[in-house]
């Protein structure tokens, strides 16, 4: 006989509400009235885990990266022998979770951080950690790539790491801007290929200044 599967309490229930509402809504458009009747929970549970909302914000960043980190620690890219196609693995997955809506494959702290970067620090730091410890599963691999090809640019794997998050988000911005996937999909295949040709280069790219 299977184990009893342990109900979801409170404030799981609240985090998973978040997940989704600040996706469709923003952060600042989300109040906490409409998260607890998402979550099928009353407001003094609310107050109960959380002392407001930005707590329950950095909350929800720690918990989309729980969610998310499982996602993408499962992901069939890792199992490429080739480092360089880990990466380039990880972009197509990537790709292939641009299903549904544009709040079903938008970033939680993307969406969070546009807003209260400036107004709520404890967010944006959240969001930043979020943002910043994904990028980190990344350089192992593009170290072992630039390993790989006997690479010394002037440019490191956490740079790079970081930059493959610029394009992502900048995509799900132009994503919400447009009203669909299609141009988060193009820019994805537009950074596939500027991998693709960074590392047969041998990351050598042309100095912008033309020295």
């Amino acid at each position: 006989m299977p184990a009893p599967t342990a109900k979801p309490n409170a404030r799981s229930k609240l985090l998973d509400a978040a997940l989704s509402m600040i996706r469709a809504k923003g952060y600042s458009a989300t109040t906490v009235d409409e998260l607890c009747a998402a979550a099928g929970v009353t407001k003094g549970a609310f107050f109960h885990h959380f002392r407001n909302k930005d707590e329950l914000g950095v909350a929800a960043a720690g918990h989309w990266s729980e969610v998310t980190g499982a996602l993408f620690a499962a992901a069939p890219y890792h199992d490429h022998a080739d480092p360089l196609d880990r990466v380039l693995g990880y972009l197509a997955f990537r790709k292939a979770l641009l299903q549904g809506g544009v709040p079903d494959f938008t970033c939680l702290v993307g969406t969070m951080v546009q807003e209260s970067y400036e107004t709520a620090p404890a967010i944006r730091d959240a969001c930043d950690r979020s943002i910043s410890t994904h990028a980190k599963t990344l350089e192992a691999d593009i170290e072992a790539a630039m390993r790989d090809r006997a690479m010394s640019p002037d440019w490191t794997p956490e740079s790079l790491a970081l930059h493959i998050q610029a394009v992502l988000q900048g995509a799900f911005i132009l994503a919400k801007a447009k009203g669909g996937p299609q141009v988060a999909a193009d820019s994805m295949d537009h950074l596939t290929r500027y991998l693709t040709l960074l590392f047969r280069a041998g990351g050598n790219t042309p100095n912008p200044k033309g020295d």
